[in-house]
């Protein structure tokens, strides 16, 4: 699967993560509730530079820098993801 990871945690958080995993929770076990929270950080991550993108792609265009393309983006978008 992967690597482990030991962390060390206060008594405090050590219990936010018990009532967050076990029976009646969405998480089985502390080690998945972890995880769901890395995941969710990363996406907010990767959420947070295309916003940044977007908003220098609008500042761009609304300042007259911009080149006209006359391609196909869904062809575009096909070879990058390539």
């Amino acid at each position: 699967m992967g690597s482990t990871l030991n962390l060390s945690l206060t008594d405090e958080l050590r219990a936010f993560v018990d009532t967050q995993s076990g029976d009646g929770t969405l998480y089985a076990t502390p080690s998945e509730f972890v995880r769901d929270l890395i995941r969710k950080h990363k996406q907010q991550m990767e959420a947070d530079r295309l916003r940044v993108g977007v908003i220098e792609g609008l500042q761009d265009a609304a300042q007259g820098r911009v080149k006209q393309f006359k391609g196909n983006v869904r062809d575009l978008m096909n070879k990058r993801r390539k």
